[in-house]
């Protein structure tokens, strides 16, 4: 399997986790000029955006370490922009990471906070 194509089937599986976990599903795969969110979901009183990260081996690392500082400036600054374009300012928000590993699923809420 390809890494597009493992990338792919690692966002579904994680949608149905996510519902199988009481989030909400708002949008999937939001795309602007700056990048992308893979899943935006409502759980309780937070707005959730979630990075999926699908491997097949643990071999170079669990997936969630490539959620980097990077990765996650990134999606903090997507988060913002999408507050902003949806009206969505006064929700208080968390950053979710769900690793997919095979099909062993690990679901890290709060994996990383606003800098």
């Amino acid at each position: 399997m390809n890494n597009y194509a493992l990338g792919l089937r690692g966002e579904i599986d994680a949608a149905k986790f996510l519902k199988k976990c009481k989030y909400k599903i708002i949008e999937q795969n939001f795309r602007c000029g700056i990048g992308e969110i893979d899943i935006v979901a409502q759980h309780g009183a937070y707005l959730v955006f979630l990075e999926v990260k699908a491997r097949n081996s643990a071999i170079f690392g669990l997936p969630a370490e490539a959620v980097d500082i990077k990765k996650q400036r990134k999606l903090i600054q997507l988060a913002k922009y999408y507050q902003k374009a949806k009206g969505l300012l006064d929700k208080p928000v968390r950053f979710d990471v769900v690793e997919v590993l095979g099909k062993d699923i690990n679901l890290i809420q709060g994996a990383f906070e606003e800098y």
